[in-house]
């Protein structure tokens, strides 16, 4: 099954897609970090004037992908403690209060500690559906305690994968990249088989490359030269 990587503004891009053609909606915007995030090789601005800004961009945003799912489909919206008050706001008004499934925790491990409060080890993905139906497929993970050692259960709105390293094999050098692993497990568990997903700050591609992977069409949609690039790269390799 193809997927499709295209470069430019999201919501530009995003405006000339039919409605109702995707059944899941994952995004990894920009954080409002008020930074330029980089490796050596690539980077992106992550600078606003003030918080109503970033906020204005992300409502056309995500009221464009509101008008994109199928009624049966949902989305993931990727954030951390910086904004994620403010964007279940914005999606409590898009997509209803009521339609919240999940506020989940991606528990990564990584990172420092700090002497002026608690290490940061987590990431939010907001978990909303469209409708009052859609797909959910819960993911098996392996039981942890004695009792049930050696077994696999279903998996809690707390996920547990490692961030990826900075030797790992799969890391392609985008500064935001995340593990294969946790997108695999999104897009299997929230797309039915078969199905379209779309991400619109698609970086170097994991989602689509996941897609791909469990059998979904990913469309993603980069503004960033070298993240097309990195992201066409990636999905001419996947069989």
């Amino acid at each position: 099954m193809s997927s499709t990587i295209t470069r430019g503004d999201c919501l530009e891009v995003m405006r000339g897609l039919p409605s109702e053609s995707f059944e899941l909606a994952y995004l990894d915007p920009p954080f409002f970090t008020g930074v330029v995030q980089r490796t050596e090789k690539q980077s992106f601005d992550d600078r606003w004037p003030d918080m109503p800004a970033y906020l204005g961009f992300m409502r056309e945003r995500l009221a464009e992908l509101h008008r994109l799912l199928a009624p049966t489909g949902s989305i993931l919206l990727h954030c951390d403690w910086r904004t994620c008050h403010r964007l279940r706001v914005e999606l409590d008004e898009i997509f209803g209060a009521e339609n919240i499934v999940n506020h989940l925790i991606w528990r990564y491990g990584l990172g420092g500690s700090s002497p002026a409060g608690f290490a940061r080890k987590h990431d939010d993905i907001l978990f909303y559906a469209k409708g009052k139906t859609w797909f959910f497929e819960p993911p098996l993970v392996e039981a942890t305690s004695n009792r049930m050692k050696g077994q696999m259960k279903k998996g809690t709105d707390v996920i547990d994968v490692p961030a990826i390293n900075n030797m790992a094999k799969e890391r392609v050098g985008w500064p935001t990249q995340k593990p294969i692993a946790l997108l695999e497990m999104l897009v299997r568990a929230c797309c039915k088989p078969g199905g379209r997903v779309i991400d619109p700050f698609c970086g170097s591609g994991t989602t689509i490359v996941a897609a791909q992977m469990v059998g979904c069409r990913g469309v993603g949609i980069d503004e960033s030269a070298e993240a097309v690039a990195l992201a066409e790269a990636r999905l001419s390799n996947q069989p």
